[in-house]
């Protein structure tokens, strides 16, 4: 059955060629950190324009098999992407963003070429400038920017180079014909975490988030993942407990601090963490493996990466990036331009790889039906996070760290 974003249809088939960062901008009435340029009237429940198409050869490709790096003919590069903080293949949010790129480029004949911006995680809104300006001085027609972190730097490359189209991952309708905004609803792939690892009978969770607690995606994802612990430990008639932190998160990045902080944790009973901020990852998994525990992976699928990984809470970056690149060659870039997209459930955007999951005690059958409550609105995820991180629930003890 053809859906209006297709595109996003053949997500399960990205998810399994992929392996968070996480940054992605979060409504007005949500955001802990609202940019004042951004449109306090576009709520992340009101999508605007969808993808619409997909090339059906582009599920069949393994990224991986796409160099990162290539040289063009005529030393210009079509497609650029500038990363967020972290690394390129940080087996999260960044390489899901690239792997997009890549993918699209390969497919379409078209030149293609990363942009890191200076000074790794203390990178300032003049680094990500120079980097994106690099791009647009290398012939980019189109500039990726992952992360919502790219704002205060984008909006002013945007605003000076006319002519080049910018897509904004993560990030919201600035107002600007050259940009296109495209968001997730990430409280939505949290809960589905959440009830699965509580139905697989886990009962004292983790939480650690990257942003440092202001990073918008990231919040969403994480009250997600206690409404879905929650809603299973209802349902089955028990009570959990989660651990809830930002220490150690603010770059996203690993750090001997935060595996000593997750190692604590499961020396003391905790089974399994939502390790929800890139290349924070690698800390948690670690700390797992040292204590037979568990970890659940974030934005991409990330069970390749160790067999500590349950699951992953997940978001279409590959194939919004994909779709959205078209959108700039086939000439109907006015569709997205000076406007925000938000993807949810409802376009195939969210959701947990079934095919590589470990899960033992829920099945796939019981998943595809939350997961289409969610996608028809009978089950309806909250948004708003709590931004005093207090929660008030019913089977879920939260003990912020």
């Amino acid at each position: 059955m053809k859906k209006i974003i297709a595109l996003l249809m053949v997500l399960a088939m990205v998810f399994a060629l992929v392996a968070c960062n996480t940054n992605t901008q979060q409504p007005a009435e949500q955001q802990t950190e609202q940019p004042a340029e951004q449109p306090a009237e576009q709520p992340a429940e009101q999508p605007a324009e969808q993808p619409a198409e997909q090339p059906a050869e582009e599920a069949t490709v393994d990224p991986e098999s796409i160099p990162d790096t290539m040289t063009s003919a005529d030393g210009t590069y079509e497609i650029a992407f500038v990363t967020d903080v972290g690394q390129l293949k940080d087996k999260s949010f960044n390489q899901g963003t690239w792997e997009g790129c890549k993918l699209y480029a390969a497919a379409n004949g078209l030149s293609y070429k990363y942009y890191q911006p200076a000074n790794a995680d203390q990178a300032t809104d003049d680094d990500r400038y120079d980097a994106m300006k690099a791009a647009v001085d290398g012939g980019a027609k189109i500039v990726v920017c992952a992360g919502f972190m790219q704002a205060g730097a984008l909006e002013k490359a945007a605003k000076e180079f006319t002519d080049v189209n910018f897509i904004f991952i993560d990030g919201w309708n600035m107002g600007l014909d050259n940009v296109a905004g495209i968001f997730y609803q990430e409280e939505q792939a949290g809960y589905l975490a959440g009830y699965a690892v509580v139905m697989e009978g886990y009962t004292k969770l983790g939480f650690c988030g990257g942003g440092g607690g202001t990073n918008p995606a990231c919040c969403r994802y994480g009250y997600g993942f206690v409404q879905g612990a929650n809603a299973a430990a209802a349902e089955k008639g028990i009570n959990v407990e989660v651990k809830y932190s930002w220490q150690y998160g603010a770059s996203f990045s690993a750090s001997p601090e935060l595996q000593t902080m997750a190692a604590g944790w499961y020396s003391t009973g905790t089974e399994i963490i939502f390790a929800c901020g890139g290349s924070m990852f690698s800390s948690i998994a670690a700390a797992a493996a040292e204590n037979d525990a568990k970890v659940v992976g974030v934005d991409v699928d990330q069970s390749a990466e160790s067999d500590t990984v349950v699951t992953s809470a997940m978001k279409g970056l590959s194939a919004s990036v994909q779709w959205a690149l078209a959108k700039q060659f086939d000439g109907t870039w006015a569709e997205i331009g000076n406007n925000g997209t938000s993807l949810g459930a409802a376009n195939d955007a969210v959701g947990l790889p079934t095919a590589t999951w470990s899960l033992q005690n829920w099945s796939v059958e019981e998943y595809e039906a939350l997961l289409a409550a969610m996608k028809d609105g009978t089950l309806v995820v909250d948004a708003a996070y709590p931004e005093d991180n207090v929660f008030t629930l019913s089977n879920a003890t939260v003990e912020v760290i």
